[in-house]
This record gives C-alpha cells, sequence and structure tokens, in this order.
C-alpha cells in the first residue's frame, strides 16, 4: 500500500497519520475529563469512555499495520464505531453533569474533527468507481 497523509507526506507508519495523532488527543482529553468523575463511576462511564477513546486510536494503527486496503478499511470502520459510542458516552457524561458543557462541546468538536478525517481517509483508501 502506498499511502500519504493530508499534506502529501509518504505514511510509513500510523504515527504518521493525522488522524491518529488527533485521536492520541482525543484520548488524552478523555483521561483528563474522567478523573474528575465519581470514583464509583470508575468501573462505569469513566472505564467505557477511556476503552472507546483507547480504541479510535487503537484501530487505526492496528489497520495501518495490516497487510491490505481492505483490512485496513475494515478497522477504520471499528474505529468509527468507537467514535460514536465515544460521542454517545459524552453525551450522557454531559446529561448526568459529569462534564461541563465547555468540556463536553470540546470533545464533540474533537470527535466531529476525528469523524471527518477518518471518512476522508476511508474514501482515499477506497478504488475508484469502475466507469
Amino acid at each position: 500500500m502506498d499511502e500519504h497523509n493530508e499534506r502529501g507526506d509518504k505514511v510509513r507508519t500510523y504515527r504518521d497519520l493525522h488522524v491518529w495523532q488527533k485521536a492520541v488527543v482525543l484520548t488524552e482529553e478523555v483521561y483528563a475529563a474522567t478523573r474528575a468523575f465519581p470514583k464509583d463511576q470508575i468501573y462505569g462511564l469513566t472505564a467505557q469512555m477511556r476503552r472507546a477513546a483507547v480504541s479510535i486510536a487503537s484501530n487505526i494503527a492496528e489497520g495501518q499495520g495490516r497487510q491490505s486496503r481492505g483490512e485496513f478499511l475494515q478497522f477504520l470502520g471499528h474505529a468509527r464505531g468507537s467514535l460514536a459510542e465515544l460521542g454517545t458516552q459524552v453525551t450522557i457524561a454531559g446529561r448526568l453533569g459529569r462534564l461541563s458543557p465547555d468540556v463536553e462541546e470540546t470533545m464533540m468538536a474533537r470527535l466531529g474533527e476525528v469523524g471527518r478525517m477518518l471518512n476522508a481517509l476511508r474514501r482515499s483508501l477506497k478504488p475508484p468507481p469502475m466507469s
């Protein structure tokens, strides 16, 4: 697979993918935000949000490390699923008053950004339609 990132730079590893880099920043933000959650949530919403966030970047990395475009696309699909899961959890945390409106809004914006980048990467990996 001959891959390039958004600036056209050659992708040598998943670490060169801007979407992976943004997903890691999102994960850091989730860990920081959930640190303030009540201790009784450590095995509930806290763990679920952290697991979903980690899963986004992990699936991007695993997919990029696979042997075929089809496998990469499959793992990007898994990353999108984890992104949707985390979006739901951020909404729930906001409604429960665990996240301030500002933090919730920032996270939702980051989720949207990562989602758009995942969609663009998926489009770039799909073969052009036959005419």
